[in-house]
Formats: structure tokens, sequence, C-alpha cells
């Protein structure tokens, strides 16, 4: 069963950089047809796909976020990741790793993880 696990810090003081793991059990996040996506839901507000790293390597971004988040992973750990530097309490969310079949598209997503909650704020 492909399990996903996002970690964080939980509170991040701006400006400074928001750091994020998701941990995958279950399956390798080298598997063709599959991408693996950030989410967020800030408060109120509705689910925000941020972008995703595909099976080879390659990472889209949502458009506005391109120039402020970057998706990496690390095949041996089994991980991927989302920075964002500078962040702003604009960025305070519930933030979610999912993986996405590729096949139909990137927002095509089957599993997700439970979420973590970063709160921005001096």
């Amino acid at each position: 069963q492909l399990q996903l696990q996002e970690s964080g810090p939980g509170l991040v003081r701006p400006p400074q950089a928001l750091s994020l793991t998701c941990d995958v059990s279950g399956g390798s996040i080298t598997t063709t047809n599959y991408a693996w996506s950030w989410i967020r839901q800030p408060p109120g507000k509705g689910l925000e796909w941020m972008g995703a790293i595909v099976y080879d390597g390659h990472s889209y971004y949502k458009p506005s976020l391109r120039s402020r988040a970057s998706i990496t992973r690390d095949t041996y750990k089994n991980q991927f990741y989302l920075q964002s530097n500078a962040v702003t309490p604009g960025a305070t969310a519930l933030y979610y790793c999912a993986r996405a079949d590729y096949r139909y598209g990137l927002e095509f997503l089957d599993y997700w993880g439970q979420g973590t909650q970063v709160t921005v704020s001096s």
C-alpha cells in the first residue's frame, strides 16, 4: 500500500525559507507514469496545486509560483521536497503531498498524505 507522509517546521518566521519533505513508502518515486505533487490549502480557501516532479525528474510548477518554489527529490531516500524562499504570512496553509497518475494529467491525484500545517508568522 502506497503511503505518503509530509514533514516540516510547523512555524516559519518571514522572510525565512520554507522546506517540506514528503516521505514515500510502498512504491518508488521513479516508477514510470507517476508524478509527485505538492498542494496547499490556506485557511478558509480551496486547494491550490503548487507543482510536481515527474518520475523522470522533470519539474512543473503553477506559473505564479515558478519563481518562488522548487521541487526536488532524493531517489535513494525515496523522498521529494518543496522549498520556498522568503515566505510571507500568505503562505500559511495545510500542505499536502500527493501522487498523480501522469497518464491522465498532473492534477489526477490518487494518493495523498495527511497534510502538515505550516504557519508563517513573526
